[in-house]
């Protein structure tokens, strides 16, 4: 059995894999994921945004964030709650985001 700090860091960079196609970069460094939650019965719960309410990528978002999270060998199954507060912003960005996308 593995250690959960271990499963996190696997889980996070499952989610890095994840690509906003409009923006070219990874849900993480976006700053699209709030909270992941990993149950004992393998169930993991995310709360995540989006740059935007009504955003058309949705569901491919939705989608590839649950086909990475079920690479993550202790992830059964994923439940997806897309929240709007806190709204999303430039400030959740990454460093590495604001640099690659030109915003300082």
């Amino acid at each position: 059995m593995r250690a959960p700090e271990e499963i996190q860091a696997d889980i996070m960079d499952a989610l890095t894999s994840v690509i906003d196609p409009e923006l070219g970069v990874d849900v993480v460094n976006l700053g699209l994921i709030n909270s992941v939650d990993l149950k004992d019965d393998g169930i993991c719960d995310l709360s995540m945004t989006l740059t935007m309410m009504g955003c058309p990528l949705q569901g491919i978002l939705r989608r590839e964030v649950t086909q990475a999270l079920v690479t993550v060998p202790e992830v059964h199954h994923v439940n997806i709650d897309l929240v709007w507060e806190p709204a999303w912003t430039v400030a959740r960005m990454s460093r590495q985001a604001r640099l690659l996308l030109g915003i300082h």
